[in-house]
């Protein structure tokens, strides 16, 4: 009986290890921007840790990404905005009012919990106007919850936003430009492992302190023609807003991080083409890092535990 008690205690321990020891996976829902590329959809990833489902970034398909992936959108635990841009938001009313539907792939069961940069509270504020006749409808026909169609947002500052089943998410202040601030980046922790997005950013070193040693470092990128910046001159002003793979390059190997990824992929060319080529991105990354290096595209997922393990969109595992 006693060697049966003894065998049972160390199963158990060691089912409890193994639960502790939850990977996290990281799914890139959105690597895309404005341009409605129906091969990249606009910024969005999504953060499994323990019994944590983070998004960050409701971009154009966030939802339909989801649906892909089995994941009910009210499994979603909390959402996090970088800034206010409209290809990192024209899915919140997509998630907030669909995920409210009473069905398997919804069922949200509590206010919806959003936190981003200074403006987020007065623009849920505004789209519970703007869909007051929606919820008024769908209370009164199919018995929702009221409840439910909340939101529970804040406007958050640089520091520790989100603490909760041992996942902490740090928001740091990253350099969108003079006129889009604040624009945040963040830092997800969990089990002793951490993942760093840099959100929209020009080159600014905070964010290689902050991915310093991380596991997965998620940073966006931006590749003009040089020809398309003298023909159009907008294209400058968006340049003049992102980090060149030079740039990044830097980032990358000033904080070592065991995987570097490429997400929010801007790319301008003179004779537009239907994807986004890798190699341009990669040789002139490669002048100034050698180290683990992926160009993101959507639905591309990691594994993190001992090490990093990326797979491309169909499952196959990717070698950086």
């Amino acid at each position: 009986m006693l060697k049966t008690l003894l065998r049972a205690g160390l199963l158990l321990l060691a089912f409890g290890t193994a639960a502790s020891a939850e990977p996290v996976k990281v799914t890139l829902l959105g690597t895309g921007v404005p341009t409605p590329r129906p091969t990249s959809f606009s910024a969005s990833t999504l953060v499994e840790a323990g019994n944590e489902k983070l998004l960050f970034d409701l971009g154009r398909g966030s939802t339909m990404q989801l649906y892909k992936l089995k994941i009910p959108l009210g499994a979603i635990t909390a959402s996090f905005l970088t800034h206010l841009h409209s290809d990192h938001i024209v899915g919140l009313p997509d998630m907030w009012l669909t995920g409210w539907l009473a069905t398997p792939w919804a069922s949200r069961k509590a206010p919806m919990k959003l936190f981003g940069p200074k403006g987020t509270v007065a623009m849920t504020q505004n789209l519970t106007k703007a869909f007051a006749d929606d919820i008024r409808i769908r209370i009164d026909d199919e018995h929702l919850d009221p409840k439910t169609v909340e939101f529970a947002a804040k406007d958050i500052e640089p520091g520790l936003v989100y603490d909760n089943n041992g996942v902490k998410v740090t928001a740091i202040e990253v350099n969108h430009g003079e006129k889009i601030k604040p624009s945040f980046g963040y830092v997800v922790e969990y089990d002793g492992h951490k993942v760093v997005l840099s959100g929209d950013t020009k080159y600014d070193e905070r964010i290689a302190k902050a991915a310093e040693g991380a596991d997965l470092l998620i940073h966006e990128v931006a590749v003009i023609e040089p020809e398309l910046l003298v023909k159009n001159s907008v294209y400058k002003d968006i340049q003049a807003h992102h980090t060149s793979p030079e740039e990044a390059g830097r980032i990358f190997a000033s904080a070592k991080p065991k995987l570097a990824v490429y997400s929010h992929i801007v790319f301008g060319s003179v004779k537009p083409g239907p994807d986004i080529p890798e190699q341009p991105l990669i040789d002139r990354t490669r002048t100034v890092y050698s180290g683990p290096l992926l160009v993101g595209r959507d639905m591309m997922s990691f594994r993190i535990g001992d090490t990093v393990e990326a797979f491309a969109p169909d499952g196959a595992k990717l070698a950086p």
